[in-house]
């Protein structure tokens, strides 16, 4: 298994450019389905979920060519509607192809999706809104078997706001006959994304980022070429990194709009956060100071996916901070590794409790999701000594080289597989 060994206590420094969202592209990719043209994607991140996505998509007939630039998919031919057990286990964004196969071809037979073990992570609002358009679901044996003579809009109100919820209906709606309606929508910038895709080849959808989307159906659609936006999750990671090693670095091809829950807490912790054009400039304090209480909410509160880096800075912030995990169950994998390296963090449940201190100490240590990885590696960056970070086969997941992305502000990490 790949790990990372770290080399912690070397100051960052220089500029780094912020590639595509993970969480942009994936239903991007699986949307590509819906129109049999072909469409072409840019600024993509190269990352593992991703060849996963593009190994399903060939599997069901598509023609993909991916160069260093771009995705071009022409999903003239779909031939299958069976997606492989093996390749949904790999990925749980493989469940983005239910929307689109039955908008284009009506049917669809999928396992039940697999990825990281940060807790239930149910699908049961995905199958929900599909069935309040006229779908027909069976489950048998590990497998979701779902059929519809045409889809029909629907008024549909989601009990939470799920991110893959919303996205799934919204390819669903896309072909659909009438109007559908999605209440209590998600808001994530990558839902903006998603709909400027679809819109682009010709779909009437209006109300993405806010809690109401209105999809008028469409007979017909074109192909298009759509630019991923950036990954705010990574460009936060990447802030994290700078915060706790102390240094000053500019990260470029960023949305800074998409970042304001944790501009303001990297503000919290002492920094001078300077925002200009698509660029941000961190500088730390030379103490960081606790904050008060981190809760993790949907967006644009707090994300989720950055409540695990900011353990690994508050870690050894002067003080007591509180971090309460709300929208996944078990998401604290991390903090037993932490506290290996001399962190004291108390957990009860879904709140965590800081005591920073003055230092971490370099440990053999193991990524046990994808997040709790990258916090690790955060972790190791300002540790004393050496870090061994093993089974980064979940960090390659959601970041494109993290280790090279690292090194080249100057951090001492290299890859050993």
């Amino acid at each position: 298994m790949s790990k990372y060994i770290i080399n912690g206590g070397n100051k960052l420094g220089g500029k780094l450019n912020i590639n595509g969202a993970k969480n942009a592209v994936l239903p991007i990719l699986a949307a590509s389905v819906i129109n049999g043209k072909e469409n072409v994607i840019i600024g993509y991140p190269n990352l593992r979920d991703v060849n996963t996505m593009v190994k399903i998509l060939r599997s069901i007939g598509c023609k993909v060519q991916k160069t260093p630039e771009s995705i071009v998919i022409n999903s003239e031919n779909v031939n299958s509607f069976e997606v492989s057990e093996n390749l949904v286990r790999e990925m749980r964004s493989s469940i983005f192809l239910m929307g689109p196969m039955l908008g284009r071809c009506g049917k669809i037979k999928i396992s039940y999706p697999g990825g990281c073990e940060i807790g239930p992570r149910p699908i049961d609002l995905h199958l929900k809104g599909l069935r309040e358009m006229g779908v027909k679901i069976s489950e048998a044996h590990g497998f979701l078997e779902c059929t519809v003579e045409k889809l029909k809009g629907s008024e549909i109100h989601l009990d939470y706001p799920s991110v893959g919820a919303t996205e799934n209906i919204m390819l669903a709606a896309v072909l659909a006959e009438g109007t559908t309606v999605i209440r209590n929508a998600a808001k994530e910038p990558e839902i903006v994304d998603l709909q400027d895709f679809l819109t682009g080849m010709g779909a009437k959808i209006q109300g993405a980022g806010t809690s109401v989307i209105q999809i008028d159906g469409v007979k017909n659609l074109t192909g298009v070429e759509h630019k991923i936006i950036p990954d705010r999750i990574v460009a936060g990671t990447i802030l994290a990194s700078a915060a706790i090693t102390k240094s000053e670095i500019i990260i470029e091809n960023v949305i800074a709009d998409h970042l304001v829950s944790v501009l303001a807490k990297l503000k919290e912790v002492g920094c001078i956060v300077l925002e200009k054009n698509s660029a941000i400039k961190i500088i730390p304090p030379s103490v960081l100071k606790s904050v008060d209480i981190i809760r993790t909410l949907p967006y644009p509160g707090f994300p989720t996916d950055m409540q695990a880096q900011f353990v690994s800075l508050l870690s050894i912030a002067k003080g007591t901070s509180i971090i309460t995990e709300t929208v996944f169950e078990n998401r604290f994998k991390h903090i037993e590794e932490l506290i290996r390296m001399g962190a004291r963090i108390k957990v009860d449940g879904r709140v965590a409790v800081i005591k920073g201190v003055p230092k971490l100490t370099g440990a053999k240590v193991t990524a046990k999701d994808l997040r709790g990885g990258a916090a690790l590696v955060i972790a190791g960056l300002a540790a004393e000594g050496r870090t061994i970070v093993e089974n980064i086969v979940h960090i390659e997941r959601g970041y494109d080289n993290l280790d090279i992305m690292l090194q080249n502000l100057g951090a001492d990490i290299r890859k050993i597989d």
